[in-house]
Order: C-alpha cells, then sequence, then structure tokens
C-alpha cells in the first residue's frame, strides 16, 4: 500500500501523472475547488474585517469521501494543484478541510506534466504560499463583496438573472465606449493621386504616389485639389532626386503567453478566447499519444511570461539545427511584453519539442491538432534567426510636388519558414531597384480615388483580449472567462468576428457609469489588479485592499438604491407568428441560446427554436438554409426544411450564381 498521496485537481492528470510514478504514489484528483462562498448569500462578513465564510461545494460529497480515505491511509501528502493563485487556493482550502494532523504535508508544483517535470518537483517541495493564498482570497471577496450587492439592484430596476462584477462591468464599459465612438464618428474625404511614370529609354512604368509639395507632406481633401495637382503635373518631368536601399531585419515573435495564444487562435483558427482556454487545457492535462501512453503536451497554459527554461531553449535550438540547420538557429533574448509579469512561469510551449505535429496528427482530434500545431510554430520560430528585408525608398519630385514610391523584397526568410504570418512577403514595384538618382521621367497618366476615413472597427474577442491585457484589466486566467460571461449575460453579442452592444448592455453600462464609476472606470480598475499583485508579493495586507475600497463603494450601493430608475428593456420582435394567437413571436435568452417565444406568457406558453438565416438558399430544394448547432456547439448548415429536406453541410455551402 502506498504511503505517499499526491492530490491534484483533475482525473486526466491523474491517469497523465500515475504511468510516471508507478505503485509508490496514490493520487487521487479534487476536481477542482472543495470549498467556495455559498451561493445563496453573500457569504463575507463585512462588519467583521471581510472574513469569508466557506462552505463545502454541494454535490461533491463523493469526492470528500474518497479524499478523506486515501489521506487517512498516507504518511506523505504532496499538493500539486496548478501553479498560479487560484491552484494555490486550492491546496490551502485541501489542507484546511482534512484532518492531517501526524501526516508531512508539502506542496508541489510543475510548469508541464511530464516525468522530469514531476519527478524534480517531488525532489523539491515546499510550503504553501500564504501571499498566493491571500491575493485569491481578495480577488474572490472582493468580486463577491461587488457582484452580490450591485446586482439585486439590476434585478429589481432592470429584470431578474442579470449581473454585474468588478472586471466584467469595466469590460463592458470598454466596448459600450467603443460603440459610441464608431456612432459618433463622422467620416472625412480625402483623395489619393498617383502618377504613372515611364523611363525614356526603357519604356517601363512605375506607379508611384503624391506625397506633398514644397517640402511638406499633405493629403488632398477634395476633386479640386486633385485637378490643380494633375494640372501641374501635366507634362512636366519627374525627377529621382532620392533612393535608398537598406535591409531591415524582422524578429520572430516570442513564444505564446495566454493572451496572444487566445489573439492568434482567434485570428489563425477563428477560435473563441474560451475554446482555446478549453483546448489548451486538454493539451496541458494530458493526451493519449500511440507509444507514449497519455502525456501533457504543452506547458502551462495561464501565464503572462515570455521566458523558456534553459533545458527548453537548448532542446528546442537542437531540433531546429537538425530539421532546418545550424544557419537557421538565432540567438534572439526575448523580451517582456510588459509590466506585472508572473515570471515563475513559462511561456506556453510544447513539453518536448521533439513531438512534432505532424508525428502527434493521428492522434490528436482536428483541433486539438491544429492548437498544438500553432503553439509549436511559434514556439520553433521563436528560437529561428529574424527575417531579412531588402527595403527600397525613393523621392521624385515634379516642380514642387513630391511623389514617393517603395518596394520591399524578403532576401532571407528565417523564421518565417516556420511561422509565416499574413504581411506579404513582397510588396511594390522592385524595378525601381534598377534607376538611380538624378533619372528622369515622362508622366504617362494619373489615377486618383476618393476615400472616406474609417471609424475604429468594432472589438473582436482578439481585440478585446489585446485590450483588456494592454489596460491592465484582469489576468491571464479571467481573460476568456470575463468575455464568455457577458455573452453569455446578453449584454453583447457576437456577428462574425465583431462584438456588438445589446440594448440590455448598453442599458446595464450606463447605470453603472452613474451609480458606480470607479467599478467601471479602466484606471481604478487596473489600480486594484495591481494591489493584488502586490498582496501576492507580500508587500500588502489583503484585508487593507478591501478596508480601502468599501466605505465609498457601500456609500454609491445605498444611493443606487434611491436613485436609480426603473428601465424597461423590450424583448426583440421578430415577423414569425405566434400560431397560437397570432402575436410576433419576440426572440429570448435561455441556457443554449436564442429561442423564439410568444410575449402573450403566461396565457400562451408557445416556444420556438430560433433559425438563424444563413443568406443562402439550399441547393437542394431552394428554401432557406439555417444556422444551427450539436449538442457540443459546432455550427453547420441545414435546410429549414428539415427533415422533409435532408440537407445538412459543417461547410458554408456557396451562393449559386442565377
Amino acid at each position: 500500500m502506498a504511503d505517499k498521496l499526491i492530490i491534484v485537481e483533475s482525473p486526466t492528470k491523474v491517469h497523465t501523472i500515475k504511468k510516471f510514478l508507478g505503485s509508490g504514489y496514490d493520487i487521487i484528483a479534487s476536481q477542482g475547488h472543495i470549498r467556495d462562498l455559498p451561493k445563496s448569500q453573500l457569504g463575507v462578513d463585512t462588519e467583521h474585517d471581510f472574513t469569508p465564510k466557506y462552505i463545502t461545494i454541494r454535490g461533491k460529497s463523493e469526492i470528500l469521501t474518497a479524499m478523506k480515505k486515501e489521506i487517512k491511509k498516507a504518511d506523505k501528502i504532496f499538493l500539486a494543484t496548478d501553479p498560479d493563485r487560484e491552484g494555490e487556493a486550492i491546496s490551502w482550502h485541501i489542507m484546511n478541510a482534512f484532518d492531517m494532523k501526524g501526516k508531512t504535508v508539502s506542496r508541489i508544483t510543475f510548469n508541464e506534466i511530464t516525468k522530469n517535470a514531476v519527478k524534480e518537483a517531488l525532489k523539491s517541495p515546499s510550503k504553501i504560499n500564504e501571499d498566493l493564498v491571500d491575493a485569491q482570497q481578495a480577488r474572490r471577496v472582493l468580486d463577491r463583496v461587488v457582484g452580490y450587492q450591485i446586482s439585486p439592484i439590476l434585478w429589481k430596476k432592470v429584470k431578474s438573472k442579470l449581473s454585474a462584477g468588478r472586471v466584467q462591468s469595466a469590460v463592458l464599459r470598454m466596448i459600450c465606449d467603443r460603440e459610441d465612438e464608431i456612432s459618433a464618428f463622422v467620416p472625412k474625404e480625402y483623395w489619393t493621386l498617383k502618377a504613372d511614370l515611364c523611363e525614356k529609354d526603357t519604356g517601363k512604368h512605375f506607379l508611384v504616389d503624391y506625397a506633398g509639395k514644397n517640402g511638406k507632406r499633405e493629403v488632398p481633401g477634395s476633386i479640386e485639389e486633385i485637378t490643380e495637382l494633375k494640372r501641374a503635373a501635366e507634362g512636366q518631368e519627374f525627377t529621382l532626386t532620392e533612393l535608398t536601399v537598406q535591409n531591415r531585419m524582422r524578429n520572430p515573435f516570442n513564444p505564446f503567453t495566454t493572451s496572444t495564444l487566445q489573439q492568434e487562435a482567434s485570428s489563425k483558427l477563428n477560435f473563441s478566447t474560451q475554446k482555446t482556454m478549453r483546448l489548451a487545457q486538454q493539451l496541458y492535462e494530458g493526451v493519449q499519444v500511440k507509444g507514449h501512453g497519455t502525456i501533457g503536451l504543452i506547458t502551462y497554459l495561464r501565464t503572462d511570461s515570455v521566458r523558456i527554461a534553459e533545458e527548453a531553449d537548448a532542446a528546442c535550438k537542437r531540433f531546429i539545427a537538425e530539421h532546418y540547420g545550424e544557419a537557421q538557429v538565432g540567438s534572439a533574448v526575448n523580451k517582456k511584453a510588459g509590466t506585472n509579469i508572473q515570471d515563475a512561469h513559462e511561456a506556453i510551449r510544447p513539453t518536448d519539442v521533439f513531438l512534432t505535429p505532424e508525428l502527434l496528427k493521428q492522434d490528436l482530434p482536428r483541433d486539438l491538432f491544429r492548437l498544438y500545431q500553432l503553439i509549436f510554430r511559434r514556439f520553433v520560430a521563436s528560437r529561428m534567426k529574424p527575417a531579412v528585408y531588402e527595403n527600397a525608398n525613393a523621392h521624385f519630385s515634379c516642380g514642387e510636388l513630391m511623389f514617393t514610391s517603395s518596394a520591399s523584397r524578403l532576401t532571407y526568410p528565417g523564421f518565417l519558414t516556420v511561422y509565416d504570418t499574413d504581411e506579404a512577403r513582397n510588396s511594390g514595384d522592385a524595378g525601381i531597384l534598377k534607376l538611380a538618382e538624378g533619372d528622369r521621367l515622362l508622366l504617362a497618366g494619373t489615377e486618383e480615388e476618393q476615400h472616406f476615413t474609417q471609424p475604429p472597427p468594432h472589438y473582436t474577442e482578439a481585440a478585446l483580449v489585446r485590450a483588456m491585457e494592454e489596460n491592465g484589466i484582469g489576468r491571464p486566467s479571467t481573460y476568456a472567462p470575463t468575455i464568455t460571461n457577458i455573452l453569455g449575460k446578453h449584454y453583447i453579442t457576437k456577428e462574425g468576428r465583431n462584438l456588438f452592444v445589446t440594448e440590455l448592455g448598453d442599458v446595464v453600462n450606463n447605470i453603472m457609469k452613474t451609480s458606480f464609476p470607479d467599478i467601471v472606470d479602466i484606471g481604478f480598475t487596473a489600480q486594484m489588479e495591481e494591489k493584488l499583485d502586490e498582496i501576492a508579493a507580500g508587500k500588502k495586507d489583503w484585508h487593507e485592499v478591501l478596508r480601502e475600497f468599501y466605505p465609498s463603494f457601500s456609500e454609491e450601493l445605498v444611493r443606487a438604491e434611491k436613485e436609480v430608475e426603473h428601465v424597461t428593456v423590450e424583448d426583440e420582435k421578430t415577423d414569425e407568428i405566434c400560431e397560437l394567437c397570432g402575436r410576433n413571436m419576440v426572440i429570448k435568452y435561455g441556457q443554449h441560446g436564442k429561442f423564439l417565444a410568444c410575449p402573450g406568457f403566461p396565457e400562451c406558453r408557445n416556444t420556438r427554436p430560433f433559425m438563424e438565416k444563413a443568406g443562402i438558399k439550399c441547393p437542394k430544394c431552394g428554401a432557406e438554409l439555417v444556422i444551427r448547432r450539436t449538442r457540443k456547439g459546432r455550427r453547420y448548415y441545414a435546410c429549414e426544411k428539415a427533415p422533409e429536406c435532408d440537407f445538412m453541410s459543417w461547410q458554408k455551402p456557396k451562393a449559386q450564381e442565377s
């Protein structure tokens, strides 16, 4: 019987670690937190220094019974929850929830679930980091105090089941502010002018762009200005006054952090932040691989560090030398992306760089494979030589008018061999390299085009994560849950990749801005994150942070109860007619998304599935195609006349040309 017990968070980790350690260790999963604040009440004593009231999470009795049995048998207990504040808090709760007298209890952490990492962690056990526990506890109590005391006001003044939160409300404010910018934007007209120049001797043509006159840059604002410029250039020679050619190095990207992984998975794979984190969790905890058993394929997924362990760095460079040649091995030093970096973690990377995506393709489901491939390529590329471009910039004069032309040519791909980008490898007309300063060219014609300035774009999930990181709102573990939450509350909606504020979101944001300005203030929220970091570093007492925050917040609560007016948010009407009573049905939101309901409830309780039109005719019968989802959320296209018409497709069909 094993006298050593390792407690992890998930059953998958149990299977992964078990094969590393053999029969000398028992391993059991807590399946996340075992204690938390009660759902039915505030659970924080605001009058006695914010003492939290923790209770056993409902539904975990069987897990707790099994844990108690294993703990009783063991002499040595290793708490091996995730290597972050949340994991530290889970270990602390486990230690305090069970009788561990007479037992040796240690905390171990590993950044990757591999044999070497786990065994090394067991050789150097430590104590629970109370500062990290306090930081997590401060965040939990702070969020509970805010959410559980503002949300009931929204229920009374707007509608039931709404919520407000310290981070989610600030993020909603960011999205609403962007919508306001877009709505208030007034487009301005501007024009571009291109001159078609012809070289006298060769007859070769070059397009050059108007840049300004008399040494000053300007952008034409009207067709009248363009007409005047064309008149001034007509019949004139153009002289190449300056030609500069230089090499530009483009350094490889850093390996992924949580934020950059979510952004790239969104732009390259069209994954939501929630999906990215779910798949990354599977890759971290362990995947069944032929010939290897269950192994963790990537390092810990919640990190804002770009640091790489020396052993992993050396292994990656060996891999590059073997597969791409010694000359491709780079020596770039990764730079930190910002402040407040938790550098105890590494960047997200493969646990074994020699397990290439090609070797794992048969073992991984499609989406897991695509995400692993993205992480793998980004890591390998980060250790390769920079790409080199030859850039040419030419300046032409025509009297007082200035024109420019540029060209760029990739001369050495470097890291782009592995991790290509959307940037064009060659741009512009490289023929300008054959010209020389002083060359004179003739005007063969002109091209003008009208433009209008564009408003800032709507946020996408990727852009929102980037903005959250740049503004210091939330931390790696909170980006995806925050976005998922405000989508789930229907404060925002997603159309394509863009996020839009709903009427409900706008109402909630206006109430929050008026009644709780600090909660939705970006700077205030970022400062609170910094204070939580100070608690984690042992520089600040968590009770003091709550004492500083609560007095003014409690005054705002009292005012809001009195001053916030009732607001009615109407359901969105549709053209669909209720077949039972003839009313126009409205869109409602349930656990599984949108559905149609009769507004005559409770007299009429008719409901129907909401079918989102795809804007394409069914290729089989000519009816409309609608977008449906499987139980696991995968989207597909089906005929609205199903089951009479059985057409379906995972890919969006192309519209048939008439």
